[in-house]
């Protein structure tokens, strides 16, 4: 098998049920997709080499698949009729493991910064990438009918890599930093 076809050379690709311009929106926000599964990919494989989250490398790979799905789903010329592969379950999944993370992280009252762990600064690489695919995605649902829960499980998906970079950061010893002039913007709901 030839990985060049020489079929996109004059600025179209294909699509489930036809063919559009490489900057159609529906390509853009499942490339973007793409991209975010690729930072996916690097997050867990440096959760994994950190010999103490393997945990949450497990749900990386998870997640992985699921962006893939994502993905299909988002890649057909005309979604009306077709079945789909993401449902409403991942996203209340993700639900879960977000509690999770935020059980298994200190207290937060400011903003932070990205950074801490290695691990942790990649998952907030992936946490804006998904900000940038949400949005891609908001933008196609707005010309085109879409499979919304592929919508629901991007927007949770981001608040996760935040939840996962702080539980990362905290699993491994590592402090997060806070942005010195936030004021303090976060309550406990113990309060």
């Amino acid at each position: 098998m030839k990985l060049y076809t020489r079929t996109g050379d004059e600025g179209k690709t294909s699509v489930i049920g036809g063919r559009v311009r490489k900057d159609d929106s529906r390509v853009e926000a499942y490339g973007t997709i793409d991209e975010l599964n690729s930072f996916v990919g690097q997050a867990a494989a440096v959760a994994l080499a950190t010999g103490q989250l393997n945990e949450l490398q497990v749900e990386l790979v998870e997640i992985q698949q699921e962006l893939f799905d994502c993905g299909s789903d988002l890649a057909f010329a005309d979604p009306e009729g077709r079945t789909f592969k993401m449902t409403a379950e991942p996203a209340l999944r993700i639900e879960g493991w977000i509690d999770a993370h935020t059980e298994a992280s200190p207290a937060i009252t400011r903003f932070i910064l990205p950074g801490g762990s290695e691990v942790s600064a990649l998952l907030h690489v992936c946490r804006t990438v998904c900000r940038r695919a949400e949005r891609r995605v908001v933008t196609l649902s707005g010309e085109l009918p879409i499979n919304g829960d592929v919508l629901k499980y991007i927007n949770r998906l981001s608040d996760y890599f935040f939840a996962a970079a702080r539980s990362a950061n905290a699993k491994l010893g590592v402090s997060d930093t806070e942005y010195i002039r936030s004021a303090e913007v976060f309550r406990s709901n113990d309060k």
